[in-house]
């Protein structure tokens, strides 16, 4: 390939892979499997390299993050970023009403749910995207252009050439967030406290690669310096940006008064728990730009602008016990076993208490009045202890020096806040690690969700990972809900998953550290298991992405002589060990393929978490919320609102015994 037709080939990919993440980030309606983008990416890439004059700021392979900064540099922002002034309640946002009545006329307002996130500022020359800026305090923000470019939903090139500023708030999904803290907790890291820290602290890290590992998004919704802009309503230009690229958010509304603005803010502090992301107010603008600028500003707000907050929901209730977990690598998780009180519309009976050290800085004691509410509207956790109602017979936890499960003493490593249980037969861990081996990321074997292995460790079935591989029919057939066509679907995928790529193995055997990404880059760098377990720590670290702690936890790992005979005992049982190339894709005959499914209300036979797993493994596609674009809603027991809108929209409603023979088709 000469330079002409590199430069041609070139902008090919990067017109076809700006098209693909638009489709799949910002109107989630991807046109093309996964494994298209990839390999288009990965042909864009080694031309690049070849090529490394034809580089360019906004191509697509920019996205993975750059190299680590020293510092952030100082960005002025030519039109400031000012917040706004607060309403806590119906006679507020009257009194808002009112002030707006006295200066114009004939007015509306637009309604825009106020998410819980980092404003930012993303300036466009020519159409191209050059720079990313925190709000700082208004005037001066941060340079953090690199880490803006790994949320996939933010256009690097937009639709016209514009030379535009846009304002907009990037933030962390609820179900990233979980999976964060989960691994975080799991490494013995400390935890966040909520999505808006963890999606701040993404965002500020001076490494760009920490960032592209978090699955930000972002919604964008306002314009800030636009010399050529001439639209004359706010609404219209969230339209506007939509059509430029942008994602904007689809649940801003326009009103011509202000009760049904109230009405819109009671709807949403009740329903805000379906987002997927965190809200914590409504913000209601006056419409008119020329409004806008009528009413003016305030020393440090818009007159023409508000926010309503949500009322911030707690609950009292006992803390009756202090229970202890083990989780995969033996991390101790203590956990508040609390009476069952209302939170958020939901009945909270348990909060994580993370660790020891929490509990002794919020001086935490079993019997205790404690204050309650959702991190995040979405994490169950002890606020704060009510000392006034104290009696003098709680009693102060103490962490056991023995592994609830196993009785191994309990060990720290380092400066961690986690204590561990280092025995690696602990039952606990065993049963964690068969959870962890058989998911979707890992080794991705149908039919052994975490009620099946409890199920198949409960009755003394198997105790490590080889034992999977064998297993009796038989044996399976006496379990309670194991019939004949169920044992044969779960031996055959058991069989099926020996021929997985290297890669899924070693992320199913969880090694600490290494994730479904790492596991990717050690495979394709080792290619066989047998190259990977003699690796020094200084090979290890000449793997591009793998750092000193990762390459220790490595060499420690394959050290041990019990994973020397777990690895013989897999060989042997006919697993392949060998690095095959990038994952295929889910088959184009299933029933499940490039169709949207919600799952609504209670499932008997397997949790929502696993019926998720299984569609998404046969290429299905599942939200949260039903819509136009919905194919098929799965509705299990006591179902509810999504069920009747899923039947107004004439979407296809399945019941739990069709989900499961479509599985087993």
């Amino acid at each position: 390939m000469n330079r002409e037709e590199a430069t041609k080939r070139i902008e090919e990919l990067r017109d076809e892979l700006h098209k693909y993440n638009y489709e799949y980030h910002v109107l989630d309606q991807p046109s093309v499997p996964d494994h298209v983008y990839d390999q288009k990416l990965h042909e864009l890439i080694t031309i690049e390299e070849e090529f490394p004059e034809l580089l360019t700021d906004d191509s697509p392979s920019q996205r993975v993050g750059g190299k680590p900064l020293d510092k952030f540099e100082k960005v002025n922002h030519e039109v400031p970023m000012l917040s706004l002034g607060n309403a806590f309640g119906e006679d507020d946002l009257r009194d808002f009403d009112r002030r707006i009545r006295e200066r114009v006329d004939n007015y509306r307002y637009v309604c825009e749910l106020k998410i819980d996130g980092l404003a930012i500022s993303l300036r466009y020359e020519n159409g191209k995207f050059v720079q990313g800026a925190t709000r700082g305090d208004g005037k001066t923000g941060e340079d953090i252009t690199n880490n803006l470019k790994t949320i996939r939903s933010i256009p690097l090139k937009i639709h016209e050439e514009e030379t535009i500023e846009v304002r907009g708030e990037a933030f962390m999904p609820q179900k990233s967030f979980l999976a964060l803290n989960k691994a975080r907790e799991e490494n013995g890291d400390e935890v966040f406290a909520n999505p808006r820290n963890a999606a701040a602290g993404s965002l500020r890290q001076l490494d760009p690669k920490i960032a592209a590992k978090r699955n930000l998004d972002i919604f964008v919704y306002s314009v800030g310096k636009w010399e050529a802009g001439s639209i004359g309503s706010h609404s219209e230009r969230l339209e506007y940006l939509k059509k430029l690229g942008f994602k904007t958010n689809p649940e801003t509304k326009t009103f011509d008064s202000i009760e049904e603005v109230i009405q819109y803010t009671e709807e949403w502090t009740v329903k805000r728990s379906e987002l997927d992301y965190e809200i914590d107010g409504i913000v209601i603008k006056v419409d008119s730009i020329d409004q806008q600028e009528e009413l003016g500003f305030t020393a440090k707000s818009p007159r023409w602008a508000i926010a309503f907050k949500f009322p911030a929901e707690e609950a009292i209730t006992k803390l009756h016990d202090i229970e202890l977990s083990v989780g995969r690598t033996g991390a101790i998780t203590p956990t508040a076993i609390l009476e069952p009180v209302q939170v958020a519309g939901t009945t909270v009976q348990r909060a994580s208490l993370h660790n020891e050290d929490l509990i002794i800085e919020k001086d935490i004691r079993i019997g205790d009045t404690v204050v309650i509410k959702k991190a995040g509207d979405i994490i169950p956790e002890v606020v704060r202890v009510v000392e006034d109602e104290r009696t003098g017979n709680e009693k102060v936890f103490r962490m056991p020096e023995n592994c609830p499960v196993c009785g191994s003493q309990l060990e720290k490593i380092d400066d961690e806040v986690a204590w561990r249980c280092m025995n690696p037969n602990c039952e606990a861990q065993l049963k964690e690690a068969l959870i962890h081996f058989v998911s979707r990321n890992a080794m991705n074997i149908d039919g052994l969700g975490e009620k099946v292995i409890e199920q198949l460790f409960d009755n003394d079935l198997i105790h490590t990972i080889a034992d999977l591989y064998k297993l009796d029919r038989n044996d399976l057939l006496n379990l309670e809900r194991m019939g004949e066509k169920s044992v044969s679907n779960l031996l055959s995928a058991i069989e099926a998953s020996k021929d997985n790529s290297f890669e899924r193995l070693l992320f199913g055997l969880g090694v600490r550290y290494v994730g479904s990404k790492a596991a990717d880059t050690l495979a394709s760098y080792f290619k066989i298991i047998d190259g990977l377990m003699e690796a020094t720590i200084e090979d290890l670290e000449a793997v591009p992405e793998i750092g000193t702690k990762m390459a220790e936890s490595i060499a420690a790992y394959f050290s041990k002589p019990q994973v020397d005979d777990l690895i013989q005992d897999l060989k042997s049982l006919g697993l392949n060990m060998e690095y095959l190339g990038a994952t295929t894709e889910a088959s184009e005959d299933s029933i499940f393929y490039n169709k949207t499914v919600v799952l609504t209300g209670k499932l008997e036979t397997l949790t929502r978490g696993e019926a998720k797993e299984r569609i998404e493994a046969l290429g299905g596609n599942v939200t949260g919320s039903v819509s136009k674009k919905t194919d098929i809603l799965v509705a299990g027991e006591d179902a509810g609102s999504k069920l009747a809108k899923a039947k107004k929209l004439d979407v296809e409603v399945w019941n739990e015994q069709q989900l499961m023979d479509a599985f087993n088709a």
